[in-house]
Protein backbone atom coordinates (compact mmCIF):
# COMPACT_ATOMS: atom_id res chain seq x y z
CA UNK A 1 0.00 0.00 0.00
CA UNK A 2 1.07 3.21 -0.98
CA UNK A 3 1.66 6.16 0.94
CA UNK A 4 -0.36 9.39 -0.16
CA UNK A 5 1.73 12.63 0.27
CA UNK A 6 -1.42 15.11 -0.16
CA UNK A 7 0.55 18.46 1.03
CA UNK A 8 0.94 21.16 -1.48
CA UNK A 9 4.64 22.43 -2.50
CA UNK A 10 4.05 25.59 -0.32
CA UNK A 11 3.55 23.23 3.00
CA UNK A 12 6.83 21.54 1.52
CA UNK A 13 8.97 24.29 1.59
CA UNK A 14 6.96 25.60 4.93
CA UNK A 15 8.35 23.05 6.82
CA UNK A 16 11.55 22.63 4.87
CA UNK A 17 12.40 26.32 5.75
CA UNK A 18 11.17 25.35 10.28
CA UNK A 19 13.23 23.25 9.96
CA UNK A 20 16.34 24.95 8.59
CA UNK A 21 15.52 27.94 11.19
CA UNK A 22 14.98 25.51 14.14
CA UNK A 23 18.03 23.43 14.02
CA UNK A 24 20.20 26.70 13.27
CA UNK A 25 18.81 28.55 16.27
CA UNK A 26 19.64 25.78 18.46
CA UNK A 27 23.46 25.14 17.00
CA UNK A 28 23.49 29.27 17.79
CA UNK A 29 22.12 29.13 21.60
CA UNK A 30 24.10 25.97 22.36
CA UNK A 31 27.42 27.12 20.66
CA UNK A 32 26.64 30.51 22.53
CA UNK A 33 26.16 27.97 26.04
CA UNK A 34 28.70 26.38 25.24
CA UNK A 35 31.86 28.69 24.76
CA UNK A 36 31.69 29.39 28.64
CA UNK A 37 30.50 26.15 29.72
CA UNK A 38 31.81 23.46 28.10
CA UNK A 39 29.93 20.51 27.24
CA UNK A 40 28.29 19.21 23.40
CA UNK A 41 26.43 21.46 21.28
CA UNK A 42 23.47 19.32 20.15
CA UNK A 43 22.23 16.01 20.20
CA UNK A 44 21.72 14.00 16.46
CA UNK A 45 18.28 13.40 17.68
CA UNK A 46 16.86 17.05 17.29
CA UNK A 47 17.00 16.66 14.12
CA UNK A 48 14.98 13.82 13.94
CA UNK A 49 12.61 16.34 16.47
CA UNK A 50 12.85 19.08 13.63
CA UNK A 51 10.97 16.79 11.23
CA UNK A 52 8.11 16.69 13.43
CA UNK A 53 8.07 19.30 14.87
CA UNK A 54 7.78 21.17 11.07
CA UNK A 55 6.53 18.58 8.61
CA UNK A 56 3.74 17.50 11.17
CA UNK A 57 2.90 19.78 13.48
CA UNK A 58 -0.66 18.08 14.26
CA UNK A 59 0.60 14.62 15.04
CA UNK A 60 0.25 13.70 19.11
CA UNK A 61 4.25 12.91 18.93
CA UNK A 62 5.04 16.25 18.08
CA UNK A 63 3.05 18.35 20.65
CA UNK A 64 5.25 20.00 23.88
CA UNK A 65 4.98 17.44 26.02
CA UNK A 66 5.39 14.21 23.86
CA UNK A 67 8.83 16.18 22.62
CA UNK A 68 10.38 17.41 26.13
CA UNK A 69 9.04 14.42 28.21
CA UNK A 70 10.03 11.96 25.35
CA UNK A 71 13.38 13.66 25.58
CA UNK A 72 13.77 13.95 29.14
CA UNK A 73 12.75 10.65 30.13
CA UNK A 74 15.16 8.99 27.30
CA UNK A 75 17.90 10.93 28.64
CA UNK A 76 18.00 9.89 32.42
CA UNK A 77 17.50 6.40 31.49
CA UNK A 78 20.15 6.36 28.84
CA UNK A 79 22.75 7.54 31.23
CA UNK A 80 21.23 5.13 33.86
CA UNK A 81 21.63 2.59 31.89
CA UNK A 82 25.44 3.45 30.57
CA UNK A 83 26.37 3.72 34.42
CA UNK A 84 24.88 0.74 35.74
CA UNK A 85 25.45 -1.66 32.55
CA UNK A 86 28.42 0.40 31.38
CA UNK A 87 30.99 -2.92 30.92
CA UNK A 88 28.40 -4.34 28.38
CA UNK A 89 27.52 -1.00 25.82
CA UNK A 90 25.16 -3.40 23.74
CA UNK A 91 23.07 -4.65 26.39
CA UNK A 92 23.46 -1.11 27.96
CA UNK A 93 21.84 0.26 25.09
CA UNK A 94 19.64 -2.07 24.33
CA UNK A 95 17.98 -1.91 27.41
CA UNK A 96 17.85 1.62 27.23
CA UNK A 97 15.65 2.26 24.37
CA UNK A 98 13.47 -0.42 25.44
CA UNK A 99 12.95 1.14 28.91
CA UNK A 100 12.59 4.41 27.22
CA UNK A 101 9.70 2.94 24.75
CA UNK A 102 7.95 1.93 27.87
CA UNK A 103 8.65 4.81 30.11
CA UNK A 104 7.03 7.34 27.12
CA UNK A 105 3.80 4.63 26.63
CA UNK A 106 3.19 5.23 30.48
CA UNK A 107 3.41 9.11 31.07
CA UNK A 108 1.84 9.71 27.45
CA UNK A 109 4.56 10.87 25.59
CA UNK A 110 6.01 9.09 23.06
CA UNK A 111 8.46 10.32 20.68
CA UNK A 112 10.32 8.73 18.40
CA UNK A 113 13.38 10.96 18.73
CA UNK A 114 13.67 9.98 22.54
CA UNK A 115 14.68 6.71 21.90
CA UNK A 116 17.58 7.72 20.04
CA UNK A 117 18.30 10.66 22.94
CA UNK A 118 19.08 7.39 25.14
CA UNK A 119 20.77 5.50 22.86
CA UNK A 120 22.78 8.51 22.62
CA UNK A 121 23.84 8.59 25.99
CA UNK A 122 25.35 4.88 26.05
CA UNK A 123 27.10 5.40 22.97
CA UNK A 124 28.11 8.90 22.08
CA UNK A 125 31.50 8.50 23.59
CA UNK A 126 34.31 9.58 26.35
CA UNK A 127 32.63 12.74 25.55
CA UNK A 128 29.12 12.11 26.57
CA UNK A 129 29.99 9.80 28.89
CA UNK A 130 31.81 12.31 31.27
CA UNK A 131 29.06 14.30 31.33
CA UNK A 132 27.01 12.03 33.61
CA UNK A 133 23.64 13.11 34.41
CA UNK A 134 24.65 16.44 33.08
CA UNK A 135 23.79 14.85 29.96
CA UNK A 136 19.77 15.78 30.90
CA UNK A 137 21.00 19.78 31.44
CA UNK A 138 22.97 19.95 28.61
CA UNK A 139 23.04 19.89 26.08
CA UNK A 140 19.53 17.64 25.89
CA UNK A 141 16.74 20.16 28.07
CA UNK A 142 19.32 23.30 26.15
CA UNK A 143 18.13 21.47 22.79
CA UNK A 144 14.72 21.24 23.48
CA UNK A 145 13.68 24.33 24.95
CA UNK A 146 15.18 26.49 21.72
CA UNK A 147 13.72 23.52 19.29
CA UNK A 148 9.93 24.18 21.38
CA UNK A 149 10.43 28.09 21.09
CA UNK A 150 11.31 28.12 17.38
CA UNK A 151 8.57 25.42 17.01
CA UNK A 152 5.69 27.79 18.73
CA UNK A 153 6.64 31.15 17.14
CA UNK A 154 7.69 29.48 13.45
CA UNK A 155 3.73 27.97 13.49
CA UNK A 156 1.78 30.56 14.93
CA UNK A 157 1.44 32.88 11.70
CA UNK A 158 0.04 29.78 9.77
CA UNK A 159 -3.39 29.68 10.78
CA UNK A 160 -3.38 25.57 9.36
CA UNK A 161 -0.27 24.80 11.26
CA UNK A 162 -1.79 23.99 14.38
CA UNK A 163 0.71 23.73 17.30
CA UNK A 164 0.15 23.21 19.69
CA UNK A 165 -2.92 21.77 19.51
CA UNK A 166 -4.54 23.34 22.79
CA UNK A 167 -3.65 26.51 20.85
CA UNK A 168 -6.24 25.78 17.46
CA UNK A 169 -7.57 28.73 15.74
CA UNK A 170 -9.70 27.62 12.99
CA UNK A 171 -9.11 29.49 9.83
CA UNK A 172 -10.78 32.74 8.69
CA UNK A 173 -11.92 34.79 5.82
CA UNK A 174 -13.80 31.74 4.14
CA UNK A 175 -17.75 31.57 3.81
CA UNK A 176 -19.36 28.69 5.52
CA UNK A 177 -20.46 26.03 3.21
CA UNK A 178 -23.64 24.62 4.25
CA UNK A 179 -23.61 21.50 3.03
CA UNK A 180 -20.44 20.90 3.80
CA UNK A 181 -21.54 22.42 7.70
CA UNK A 182 -24.06 19.40 7.53
CA UNK A 183 -21.84 16.94 6.40
CA UNK A 184 -19.37 17.65 9.19
CA UNK A 185 -22.30 17.35 11.98
CA UNK A 186 -23.76 14.20 10.30
CA UNK A 187 -19.98 12.91 10.64
CA UNK A 188 -19.73 13.09 14.01
CA UNK A 189 -18.59 10.25 15.69
CA UNK A 190 -19.31 10.12 19.61
CA UNK A 191 -15.84 9.82 21.45
CA UNK A 192 -16.51 6.43 23.01
CA UNK A 193 -16.97 5.21 19.16
CA UNK A 194 -13.42 6.12 18.44
CA UNK A 195 -12.14 4.92 21.44
CA UNK A 196 -13.27 1.60 21.05
CA UNK A 197 -12.32 1.09 17.27
CA UNK A 198 -8.79 2.63 18.45
CA UNK A 199 -8.81 -0.04 20.90
CA UNK A 200 -9.47 -2.46 18.47
CA UNK A 201 -6.40 -1.49 16.58
CA UNK A 202 -4.07 -2.36 19.65
CA UNK A 203 -1.32 0.33 17.90
CA UNK A 204 -0.64 3.77 18.68
CA UNK A 205 -2.03 6.37 15.60
CA UNK A 206 -0.35 9.54 15.14
CA UNK A 207 -3.39 11.64 15.28
CA UNK A 208 -5.94 13.47 17.30
CA UNK A 209 -9.24 12.53 17.69
CA UNK A 210 -10.22 16.11 16.56
CA UNK A 211 -8.21 15.36 13.12
CA UNK A 212 -9.43 11.78 12.69
CA UNK A 213 -13.77 13.66 13.18
CA UNK A 214 -12.39 16.60 10.82
CA UNK A 215 -10.76 14.01 8.23
CA UNK A 216 -13.80 11.84 8.06
CA UNK A 217 -16.47 14.99 8.12
CA UNK A 218 -13.92 16.50 4.79
CA UNK A 219 -14.46 13.35 3.17
CA UNK A 220 -17.79 12.76 4.21
CA UNK A 221 -18.80 16.50 2.28
CA UNK A 222 -16.93 15.51 -0.80
CA UNK A 223 -19.11 12.67 -1.55
CA UNK A 224 -22.04 14.47 -0.09
CA UNK A 225 -25.59 14.39 -2.66
CA UNK A 226 -25.23 18.32 -2.76
CA UNK A 227 -21.48 18.02 -4.30
CA UNK A 228 -22.87 15.36 -6.63
CA UNK A 229 -25.62 17.47 -8.20
CA UNK A 230 -23.24 20.20 -8.49
CA UNK A 231 -20.93 17.98 -10.73
CA UNK A 232 -23.94 16.78 -12.88
CA UNK A 233 -24.17 19.98 -15.28
CA UNK A 234 -20.33 19.68 -15.97
CA UNK A 235 -20.76 16.14 -16.59
CA UNK A 236 -23.95 16.63 -19.12
CA UNK A 237 -21.95 19.78 -21.21
CA UNK A 238 -19.27 17.46 -21.83
CA UNK A 239 -21.54 14.50 -22.99
CA UNK A 240 -23.59 17.21 -25.43
CA UNK A 241 -20.41 18.30 -26.21
CA UNK A 242 -18.90 14.90 -27.36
Amino acid sequence: MKIAYTVSEREHWVSAAGGLIGILSVLWVSQFWVSGHGGLFIIASMGASAVLLFAAPHGAMSQPWAVLGGHVVSALIGVTCQRWLGDEPMLAASVAVALSIAAMYTLRCLHPPGGATALNAVMGGETVHALGYGYFFDPVLLNIVVMLGVAVVFNYPFAWRRYPQIWHRKTVGVAPDPAHQDAEEKAMIPHSNLVYALSQLDTFIDVTEEDLQRIYALALGHHHPANEAAMQPSVATASETA
